[in-house]
C-alpha cells in the first residue's frame, strides 16, 4: 500500500538529471522482443545465404566418412589428431559464420536500442543480490506474473503463424514422400525460411510497440514527486554555492600570488586608477616584457599601493593600461604589437636614470 501510495504521488515528468543518474546507474529502457527479433533476422540471413553455400562443402567432407570407412587409418595418435583437425576445420566453416552472424545482431540489437556505456557498479560482485526470497518475489510478483503471461501470449501467438505456414505448405509436406531424396533437404530449408521469415513479420510488429511501451514505462518509472523536485532543486543550489565558493577561493589564492609578484616588476602602466598592468622587462632575461599582475578598481589600486612602497616606477597612459589589461594574460609575454609603445616608455625610464645618475655625480 505505501508503495502504491508512492507511485500515486509521482506526477511530475523527471528531469534531464534523473534521467542522467538513471542511465549512469545502469538503469536503461530495454525491450526484449527486439533481442528476439534480431535472433530471428540473423536465423533467416544464415537460412537464405549461408546455408546454401557452407553445407556443400560440409555434405563433401563428410561423405568421405560414409562411402569409405575403412580408407581412414587410426593406427596411432598422429592419425586421430588428423581426422579431428580435418573435422573441426570442416566444422567451423560451416558454424563460423553462423556464430559471427548471430553475435553481430545480438550486440546490435542491444547498441540500437542504447548508447553502448560500462556500469561498474553492475559487473562488480556484491553477494547482497544473491537473495532467493527477492529472487522469488520477482519471480511471482505482479510484474513477474505479468511478464510470463505475456510471454504465453507471445509463444501462442508465433505457435499459430507457424502452423498457418506450415498448413498452407501441406501439398509440399504430401508430396515430399514421392521426391527424391537429394531434394529433401532443399524443400526443408524452403520451409523454414518461410516460417522463419513470418514469425520474423510477426515479432517485428510486437517488438516494435514494446520498444514504445519499454520507454514509456521506463519514463513512468522515473516520475518524480514534488518533494522529489524540491530536494533535487535543493541540491543543486548547494552544489552551485560550493562551486562558487572553491571558484572564489581559487580566484583569491591567484590574486594573492598575483599581488606578490608584483615587487619584481620594472613598470607599472595605470588609468589613472581604474586598471593597473604589472610588466617586468630585464635586458637578458627574455626576448619581451612579461605580464607579472594586472587588475581593475581595488585590485588596480593595491597593484599602484605596491609599486609605491617598492619605488617601482608608474607610468599613467589610458589607451595603453586598457588595451594591456583587456589582451595580456598574467604570466604572459606581451604581444608585438605592444613592443613599441613599451619600448618607448622603457627609453624613458632610462634616460631618468641616467640623468638622475649624472645629477648625482655633479652634487658630488
Amino acid at each position: 500500500m505505501a508503495e502504491d501510495a508512492d507511485d500515486d504521488g509521482k506526477t511530475e515528468e523527471p528531469t534531464d538529471k534523473k534521467i542522467s543518474d538513471a542511465l549512469d546507474g545502469g538503469n536503461i529502457p530495454v525491450s526484449r522482443d527486439v533481442s528476439l527479433l534480431t535472433g530471428l533476422t540473423a536465423l533467416l540471413i544464415v537460412e537464405t545465404l549461408v546455408v546454401p553455400h557452407t553445407t556443400s562443402g560440409l555434405a563433401a567432407t563428410l561423405l568421405h566418412f560414409i562411402d569409405d570407412p575403412s580408407g581412414w587409418r587410426l593406427n596411432q595418435a598422429a592419425d586421430a589428431s588428423q581426422l579431428g583437425g580435418i573435422i573441426a576445420i570442416a566444422a567451423g566453416t560451416f558454424l563460423g559464420p553462423v556464430v559471427l552472424m548471430f553475435m553481430a545482431f545480438g550486440v546490435g540489437g542491444h547498441v540500437a536500442q542504447n548508447v553502448p556505456r560500462i556500469i561498474f557498479d553492475r559487473i562488480q560482485p556484491d553477494l547482497s543480490r544473491l537473495s532467493i526470497r527477492s529472487g522469488l518475489g520477482r519471480m511471482f510478483g505482479p510484474r513477474g506474473l505479468t511478464e510470463f503471461a505475456k510471454s504465453l501470449v507471445k509463444l501462442g501467438a508465433v505457435g499459430v503463424v507457424a502452423g498457418l505456414v506450415v498448413s498452407s505448405e501441406r501439398a509440399t509436406i504430401l508430396t515430399a514422400i514421392f521426391a527424391e531424396a537429394a531434394d529433401l533437404p532443399q524443400r526443408l530449408l524452403s520451409m523454414c525460411v518461410k516460417i522463419t521469415a513470418a514469425v520474423t513479420i510477426f515479432v517485428l510488429v510486437i517488438a516494435s510497440a514494446d520498444l514504445v511501451w519499454s520507454r514509456i514505462h521506463w519514463r513512468r518509472e522515473l516520475r518524480m514527486s514534488r518533494q522529489d523536485l524540491k530536494d533535487e532543486m535543493r541540491q543543486a543550489e548547494g552544489d552551485r554555492m560550493m562551486k562558487a565558493r572553491f571558484r572564489s577561493l581559487r580566484q583569491s589564492r591567484n590574486r594573492k600570488r598575483m599581488l606578490n609578484a608584483v615587487p619584481k616588476a620594472t613598470m607599472v602602466v595605470v588609468n589613472p586608477t581604474h586598471y593597473a598592468v604589472a610588466l617586468r622587462y630585464v635586458r637578458g632575461e627574455g626576448a619581451s616584457p612579461v605580464v607579472l599582475a594586472k587588475g581593475v578598481d581595488l585590485v588596480a589600486l593595491k597593484i599602484r599601493e605596491i609599486a609605491e612602497e617598492n619605488q617601482i616606477p608608474i607610468i599613467e597612459d589610458k589607451p595603453l593600461a586598457q588595451s594591456l589589461y583587456k589582451a595580456v594574460q598574467v604570466d604572459a609575454a606581451l604581444p608585438p604589437e605592444f613592443y613599441k609603445a613599451v619600448a618607448e616608455i622603457v627609453h624613458m625610464l632610462q634616460g631618468r636614470r641616467d640623468g638622475w645618475s649624472s645629477s648625482r655625480r655633479r652634487i658630488n
